[in-house]
């Protein structure tokens, strides 16, 4: 799976996908994650990618030209491009299943007040991370590509470990877990995690497992 994303800040990603998991993931080729400096495909010598928007505003917006240049160099074929807007549809697990198929994803982190909107003629869709407003595209790549690399055999564990966590539609299940000490404060870990009993322990997670299907 490779994962290329398109910013005005790309030393934001440094510190975030050179720890843990997506570090080892990175490290065993698991997937591919690559950074392009929008800067890079401006016209002029101050590598300029935003200007004043027409009709007047307070800010300003990210332009279509350099998008476009920077989309007709790095995208492949099977690849899925993705705009972040709050103004998109709400990402959630059933999405990242769905984008599983694509070889490639291309993120688009606007920036300022907005990217021009013909930019939207050279996406495939449209995503929010939720009913809220940020500075940028940045956070929500992170968050699209820890959820889809999670599903990824061997990334977080053995392949039986998806198997048991991720639903037939694509959802994941979550349940209490608890580790050592046995007491703690007075608070104890229950009997049934602690007797051995599989049957019972499945029983028990199943009583109070969440499937989160959306």
């Amino acid at each position: 799976m490779q994962f290329d994303i398109i910013t005005i800040f790309p030393n934001i990603f440094d510190s975030y996908f050179k720890e843990s998991l997506i570090k080892k993931a990175i490290d065993k080729k698991l997937i591919k994650i690559n950074i392009h400096n929008l800067r890079d495909f401006a016209n002029d010598e101050r590598k300029t990618v935003d200007d004043r928007p027409y009709g007047g505003g307070l800010g300003m917006v990210l332009m279509v030209e350099p998008i476009c240049k920077a989309l007709k160099k790095i995208k492949k074929k099977n690849s899925r491009v993705i705009l972040f807007t709050p103004r998109g549809k709400t990402f959630n697990q059933k999405k990242a299943n769905n984008l599983k198929k694509y070889d490639q994803i291309i993120f688009i982190c606007g920036r300022y007040e907005g990217i021009d909107e013909r930019v939207k003629k050279l996406v495939d869709e449209e995503i929010s991370i939720g009913e809220y407003d940020l500075m940028g595209g940045e956070l929500p790549a992170m968050i699209v590509i820890e959820t889809m690399s999670r599903l990824i055999p061997n990334v977080i564990g053995k392949e039986e470990l998806l198997k048991e966590r991720v639903t037939k539609t694509g959802g994941f299940i979550e349940y209490p877990q608890y580790t050592r000490p046995e007491v703690f404060n007075k608070w104890k870990v229950p009997k049934v995690l602690l007797s051995g009993n599989h049957k019972e322990i499945g029983e028990w997670r199943d009583k109070r497992k969440k499937v989160i299907e959306k």
